[in-house]
């Protein structure tokens, strides 16, 4: 099974927060983690403001970027394409999502179409949940 992970999932198996057990004993029985190249950037953005927000844990954070720069090579990374932004548009439409969660959604369905295996779709938002359940994707989380 592949496991596609939007930033709000992918960003527990780095900083412990609610689910972040469950996202990783998902992680740990994937074949594989796929992600979106806008992840990153997300990824970084989410840090950054927790570091903000709580400068205390800087350091923790830092540890933490660490971690995801090292671990960034081992994902699957589905890239950003004017077909997929095209898609991504449409869902934004059908399923009224947000820009970047329509990205993501639609990053997952290319992924799923172009490689045939299992594909579980990992995030906290209900409204992303139901479209990529509407699309034939297995939950691997409960929304929160």
């Amino acid at each position: 099974m592949i496991l596609f992970c939007d930033t709000s999932a992918l960003v527990k198996l780095y900083v412990k927060e609610e689910f972040s057990d469950e996202m990783c004993a998902v992680a740990e029985k994937a074949k594989a983690i796929a992600v979106s190249r806008i992840s990153w950037a997300e990824t970084m953005a989410t840090l950054a403001r927790r570091v903000r927000e709580c400068p205390t844990d800087a350091g923790v954070i830092e540890a933490v970027r660490g971690n995801f720069r090292t671990d960034w090579s081992n994902f699957a990374i589905v890239e950003v394409t004017q077909p997929l932004v095209e898609l991504a548009g449409d869902y934004a439409d059908t399923f009224a999502l947000r820009a970047y969660d329509s990205v993501q959604l639609a990053a997952a369905r290319m992924l799923q179409e172009g490689t045939g295996e299992a594909l579980c779709f990992a995030c906290f938002d209900t409204r992303l949940q139901k479209a990529a359940s509407v699309l034939g994707m297995q939950s691997a989380t409960r929304t929160a």
